[in-house]
């Protein structure tokens, strides 16, 4: 149905030409899930945007070509029939093409909704420019729309602004919008990054139906491997705008071939990994400013050979429908078989990553993993009866009709040096609960209770005693394109707040603490002289991660920080937090759908559901003995990867 050739995307940076894709070729079926998969900035996104003819203004397609079955084909369900040159298109015509024939989900969908107008509107808008619908019948179909993706009371809903629904929801939204119009090809950008396991089974099981109903085809772009796992029949892993392997997602999972693929398996978290580092990959994908001689991946390659520096591999064929970007995996190199290369990456990887192959020694008890029976640390944060509740306004002047309970009464505790992780569905009311806890709702919203920071509430702290505690509390917020200041440049953002809360420390010293902070969340320090619209969304939420810890507070409020970012980025993320928590004893209040990283990094866990604890616990009781109906019907809905 889609037929890519040596595609070339290039866009003009002040850095330079960013050659953002190189030579992308690709086929999808009607009816396939094919998976792009890889770091944040190898050009995943980049190729949805080519697809869709949506690329930046300085972005434009340099060399290759792009079809699309022709209309009268895909109704007729037949292949090799007429196909249309999209990048021949007029705009008039590429309007028609774009809602109609390709839906898009777009990566962050608090930029995609459009702020001035309810979300019902928006997706009527989209039916009414795509089907014959109109009026009444697009309100309806719209409402069922909004059902069918989970929004909860859907009539209610559909006149409420895209600000007064939970980042989940958004999504929701604008899963709605890709999918009223029913095309025939589907481009999923991260489509379940912000949702809960039970929702994104539930968007998962939608799309599977929709592929049976239609024969849509899926572009599946994400960095969670086990929904990949568990939804497409062909995977690509792309590396520094090349595509480096594709294969069959069985043989994908169960046999890769190129160190890279082998790599980002392994740095997957989960409770076997609990109390020692993850398998990270060294380093950061290469500026793509730059002229290419050899490998791309040589640089970080835990088994490079001396000529991955001089000499281009090419794409090859090493298993049938499996092909793979890698010297080691050319007839006649050495490491051909696949088992000699796994043998040869399991040994240098380790060591690569400074892993060792003993079993990690009990952690110390103000570390992330602690054992029971050891002595409990201090309580650092004491949240009692928090409650959180937002005014209902209704009729011509918009006055208080009521009141909305979000958060309606929860307690717990977050102890010195250790993690509790909040893990429930979208809306429950988890990030009103870190938001309330750091004093972001005062102005929109009536906050009781008490979070004891060290004794003092935090709820009652006014003007400079709320400023010296924002050095002790800071938050890593969910979307990191809204929470970093559009017109500011990265070491700019990264500062700011050190020189409010820090004006003792000279400017010297707070650049020098920007600097390492930039290298240990994984970006390279040429990113400080950069604006946040020229990184992707995982590089985003480095920064908004890198500005939280600037600060060095001791206790952070962390929104979904890894839902943004691939898996080695993730690892990379992980084993900072948890190398701060062991050398600062800072304590985290882990605000997450991401069980793995649940039983990596939580120590305790606490269940929320409307609003209300419904359990707490130590992690690994809760989540492997649930007692509560809910919490295992959450656990039930998490996708699993098995790794060989």
């Amino acid at each position: 149905m889609i037929q890519i050739e040596e595609l070339q995307v290039e866009i003009d940076a002040e850095a330079g030409l960013v050659r953002a894709i190189d030579g992308l070729t690709l086929a999808i079926a009607r009816g396939e899930t094919f998976a792009l998969v890889g770091e944040s900035g190898c050009g995943k996104s980049m190729t949805a945007l080519a697809l869709m003819r949506l690329l930046p203004e300085a972005g434009r397609v340099a060399a290759g070509e792009l079809h699309l079955e022709a209309d009268e084909a895909a109704q007729a369900g037949t292949a090799g029939a007429a196909r249309i040159d999209v990048l021949a298109l007029p705009e008039s015509g590429m309007r028609a093409v774009r809602g109609g024939r390709i839906g898009m989900i777009f990566q962050e969908p608090s930029t995609s909704l459009n702020p001035v107008m309810r979300v019902g509107a928006q997706i009527v808008e989209a039916i009414e420019a795509h089907t014959p619908l109109r009026g009444a019948a697009a309100r309806e179909k719209a409402l069922s729309w909004l059902q069918r993706v989970g929004i909860p009371e859907p009539e209610r809903r559909f006149d409420d602004y895209p600000f007064r629904m939970s980042g989940g929801q958004k999504q929701r939204v604008m899963i709605a919008i890709a999918l009223a119009a029913e095309p025939d090809f589907l481009v999923a950008d991260e489509p379940t990054t912000a949702l809960d396991v039970t929702i994104q089974a539930q968007i998962l099981d939608l799309l599977k139906d929709l592929q049976r109903e239609r024969r849509m085809g899926l572009l599946l772009i994400t960095h969670d491997l086990a929904v990949v796992a568990g939804m497409a029949h062909r995977v690509a892993l792309m590396y520094a705008g090349q595509i480096i392997e594709v294969a069959p997602a069985a043989q994908f999972f169960s046999a890769p071939r190129h160190p890279y693929a082998q790599a980002l398996l392994r740095a997957l978290p989960g409770s076997a990994q609990r109390g020692r580092p993850l398998e990270a990959i060294a380093g950061t994908v290469p500026p793509l400013t730059q002229r290419f001689e050899g490998c791309r991946f040589a640089p970080r390659c835990a088994v490079v050979m001396p000529h991955c520096a001089g000499t281009r591999p090419a794409l090859d064929e090493v298993a049938p429908a499996h092909s793979v970007r890698c010297l080691r995996c050319t007839p006649g190199e050495a490491g051909v078989a696949g088992g000699a290369v796994n043998a040869a990456f399991n040994v240098a990887a380790r060591a690569h990553a400074g892993v060792a192959e003993v079993a990690a020694p009990a952690a110390d008890p103000g570390v992330s993993g602690a054992q029971p029976g050891l002595a409990s640390p201090e309580v650092l944060l004491d949240v009692q009866d928090l409650r959180v509740r937002y005014p209902v306004r209704g009729g011509l002047l918009q006055r208080v009709v009521g009141h909305f309970d979000a958060v309606g009464g929860v307690s717990f505790q977050v102890p010195a040096g250790r993690t509790l992780a909040l893990v429930g569905e979208s809306g429950c009311g988890k990030t009103t609960t870190g938001k309330a806890i750091v004093q972001l709702l005062r102005r929109v919203a009536r906050v009781e209770g008490r979070a004891l920071l060290n004794g003092r509430n935090l709820l009652e702290l006014q003007g400079a005693e709320l400023q010296a505690a924002r050095a002790q509390v800071q938050i890593i917020f969910q979307d990191p394109f809204a929470s970093l200041n559009p017109r500011l440049r990265v070491a700019e953002i990264l500062d700011e707040g050190l020189a409010a809360l820090h004006p003792g420390m000279e400017a010297s010293a707070r650049r020098a603490r920007i600097e390492r902070l930039t290298e240990q969340v994984g970006l390279r320090r040429d990113a400080l002289g950069r604006y946040p619209h020229e990184f992707s969304g995982g590089q985003r939420q480095r920064i908004a991660i890198a500005r939280a810890l600037a600060v060095q507070p001791r206790l952070i409020v962390c929104d979904e920080p890894t839902s943004a970012l691939d898996v080695s980025v993730q690892a990379q993320i992980l084993n900072l937090l948890r190398e701060l928590q062991r050398e600062l004893g800072v304590s985290y209040l882990f605000i997450t759908h991401n069980i793995g990283v649940v039983e990596y990094i939580a120590d305790t866990v606490a269940v929320m559901q409307a609003g209300r604890i419904e359990e707490q616990g130590p992690c690994a009781e809760i989540l492997a003995q649930p007692a509560k109906a809910y919490t295992r019907r959450l656990m039930d809905a998490v996708p699993r990867l098995l790794v060989h």
